[in-house]
């Protein structure tokens, strides 16, 4: 699947079902929330943190999804393309980084 073709899948959901997008800044609200899920599993199985007895097991690639979808009802309710901008963001690190982390000690 392309980014193009997740864009459209997500436009195509949400007039089926959805009935509208909320608005742009409860989707922004929902995209913070989302990304907190995904850091609480992140924290849990990468970091020091452990489980709760009381923690429900999380799909780390579910939750992944989530945040994806929700940011792509971003892009498509405020005319961004997401495979432009992307494309612009990596020439954009490219010619920025592209020297920047191979001097770096630190990952050596």
């Amino acid at each position: 699947m392309t980014i193009q073709q997740a864009q459209s899948d997500v436009d195509d959901w949400i007039k089926k079902y959805g009935v509208r997008y909320f608005s742009e800044l409860t989707n922004m609200a929902i995209l913070t929330e989302e990304v907190g899920e995904l850091a609480r599993i992140m924290s849990r199985t990468y970091g020091d943190q452990s489980f709760k007895k009381t923690d429900l097991a999380k799909d780390l690639g579910d939750e992944m999804a989530d945040v994806l979808w929700v940011l792509i009802c971003l892009a498509n309710q405020t005319g961004i393309d997401l495979t432009e901008a992307f494309e612009k963001n990596m020439a954009k690190k490219t010619a920025r980084d592209k020297d920047r982390h191979k001097e770096n000690d630190k990952l050596k």
